[in-house]
């Protein structure tokens, strides 16, 4: 028999490639699932990014490797395995958004997002850690604790998907699906050094996710994969869109994106400055943009100021209402952030119907601008928030330049593209002085999400990319065999 070099080696390829060689019977979907499984029973104590594990997916693994002997089409994911956060429904698993009053919460049925990488040949791993409700910028919660970072357990992942990014980000799952309604895929990919792309709002089907992606929600969330590679996000972003997912999809059967592309970029929101490590990373890929033909210019795109207040007048009231109804009669067992949302709720006056037209007219005011401005720029490069990962303890508030912002409006940056429903993705840019990753992201208009991620591929292969957590990119954990079937 033949081995792997290293235990690492298979959890550590990126999704396309993983298929790839399963197709190939290079190595086989049972020694991947087991070697995942090991790794996270090796690591995720230190981590808390896995919360449940799904007790069929070896099972799935040995029917995914009877069919690669058959003949016959497989699909994209065939064999890949995967995890999918705790606020998405998958069949027959927990799914507790970090509630106790959902703790024991079981779905019935798979997600449509669900069932489309499944219907690809997906292997779901288990669910990973969030935010209580998916409420704030870290994946805490009174039912499994909270999830570290892998670059640094004394700091968060960020949240609301920070348990997908962490998972990833450690080689604990080789990708997973999460949602994002205020930068909640692309904060925790910021924070965790990976990939994460957050689609224009409906182009992954939202259902079964809890809190619901309906009402006012359906504006500007959505659901979108985490991987360690743009190339990744690119194979999963269509397997999620597409309604026939068992096909094979390679991710160079398009011409390049960027043709003619222009690209604006800016540091300053008019509400929150960043850091300088910040600022140098969105700088840094704005030259690798340069470098690969992209005219670039600073400028800062038209509403963005508004971002945070806009995004606080569309969705904090039903964010306010759903926590209140969903803790009814059982307030006690609310955490710290759900607890302040329905004491807050007590507290606040219901919008009146003229209050919540004259937002709803500024937005698609502001945001006709934004799209009219796009016209010429279909591009934009941005920071995704102030700030690097925060430490647990200091979630409340961030320090920039001397200057103390709340967390929420720290991260306006990411909000504003939920805010004009833009298709976002981040990508790992540079580091900070203590090693910890910066992401930017990139932009663009209503439905060219393949067009950001060309960009995104550029900035990724000119700065590097995902890098192994030094604390976790070794393992001591025996080999795996390379077995072919």
């Amino acid at each position: 028999m033949r081995f792997l070099k290293l235990f690492d080696e298979v959890t550590r390829i990126s999704v396309v490639e993983l298929a790839a060689r399963i197709r190939a019977r290079a190595c086989s979907p049972v020694e991947v699932v087991e070697a995942y499984l090991r790794r996270i029973e090796a690591l995720n104590p230190q981590l808390n990014a896995v919360v449940t594990l799904a007790p069929d997916a070896l099972t799935r693994a040995r029917e995914a490797e009877a069919a690669v002997a058959r003949v016959g089409a497989l699909g994209a994911l065939h064999g890949v395995p995967m995890t999918v956060k705790d606020t998405i429904g998958v069949e027959a698993l927990r799914a507790t958004s970090g509630s106790r009053v959902l703790a024991d919460f079981v779905a019935r049925e798979d997600a449509p997002a669900v069932a489309r990488l499944r219907a690809a040949g997906a292997i779901i791993l288990g669910k990973t850690n969030c935010a209580e409700m998916a409420l704030d910028y870290t994946s805490d919660n009174p039912v499994f604790g909270r999830a570290n970072n892998p670059h640094d357990p004394a700091r968060t992942p960020g949240g609301s998907s920070g348990g997908c990014a962490a998972a990833v980000a450690a080689c604990l799952t080789s990708a997973s699906l999460g949602s994002d309604l205020a930068g909640s895929i692309r904060i925790p990919a910021h924070f965790c050094g990976v990939a994460g792309l957050k689609p224009a709002a409906g182009r992954v089907p939202g259902v079964g996710h809890t809190p619901p992606l309906s009402g006012p929600h359906a504006l500007g969330a959505s659901l979108g994969p985490v991987a360690r590679s743009v190339e990744d996000l690119r194979l999963l972003f269509r397997v999620l869109t597409s309604k026939t997912s068992a096909q094979q999809t390679s991710s160079h059967d398009k011409p390049d994106e960027l043709d003619d592309a222009c690209a604006a970029w800016y540091v300053d929101d008019g509400s929150v400055t960043v850091t300088e490590e910040t600022k140098s990373a969105v700088l840094s890929a704005v030259a690798a943009l340069n470098d690969a033909g992209v005219a670039t210019f600073e400028e800062r795109p038209p509403g963005v100021e508004r971002a945070n207040e806009l995004w606080l007048a569309l969705f904090s009231n039903a964010a306010r209402r759903f926590v209140r109804e969903a803790y009814a009669g059982r307030e006690d067992e609310a955490g710290t952030v759900a607890r302040l949302l329905i004491e807050r709720a007590s507290l606040s006056q219901a919008p009146t119907l003229d209050g919540i037209l004259a937002v709803r007219e500024e937005r698609d005011r502001q945001r006709a601008r934004l799209l009219e401005w796009m016209e010429r720029t279909p591009l934009v490069v941005a920071p995704v928030g102030a700030v690097a990962a925060f430490k647990h303890e200091e979630a409340a508030r961030v320090v920039v330049k001397g200057q103390t912002f709340g967390t929420f409006r720290a991260f306006g940056y990411a909000q504003a593209f939920n805010v004009f429903d833009l298709p976002a993705v981040c990508v790992p840019a540079g580091k900070t002085r203590e090693g910890l990753p910066v992401g930017v992201q990139i932009a663009g208009r209503p439905f060219e999400e393949e067009r950001v991620l060309a960009a995104a591929r550029v900035v990724e292969e000119a700065l590097g990319g995902w890098q192994p957590p030094p604390k976790f990119s070794a393992s001591t954990l025996p080999n795996v065999c390379e077995n072919p079937l």
